[in-house]
């Protein structure tokens, strides 16, 4: 038991500080004003809800976004240790745009850049 002392303690310390800034931001809220509370496009109503479906032309969009985010992701830590690793890492990061250049082939010639 002795030794969970120190892990309950910092637990206590954590529940007081949360409790804390709970009743901080209770204390010092201000009231709600109607006006700023409306939708945000300029006080209109919206014409549908904030959950609603995307069309399915946006997926296409989003998974060539994503492909090129990863790429970048991988790209940035390579750039850093490239001079390091030498020819090698070179070859490899061809490879890996080759990959990446092979998927969006198949998505061009699958239709998935037309917009219509």
């Amino acid at each position: 038991m002795q030794s969970f002392v120190g892990v309950l303690a910092v637990l206590a310390v954590a529940l007081l500080g949360i409790g804390t800034l709970y009743a901080v931001a209770r204390l010092t809220a201000v009231a709600p004003d109607p006006v700023r509370s409306l939708p945000f496009l300029s006080g209109h109503d919206p014409l549908e809800h904030a959950l609603s479906r995307f069309h399915v032309r946006w997926y296409p969009v989003t998974l060539i976004f994503l492909a090129f985010d990863v790429e970048m992701l991988f790209m940035y830590p390579w750039a850093v240790v490239v001079a390091q690793m030498g020819s090698g890492a070179v070859i490899e990061m061809f490879v890996f745009l080759g990959v990446l250049l092979a998927g969006v082939a198949w998505a061009w010639r699958e239709g998935a850049l037309r917009w219509v």
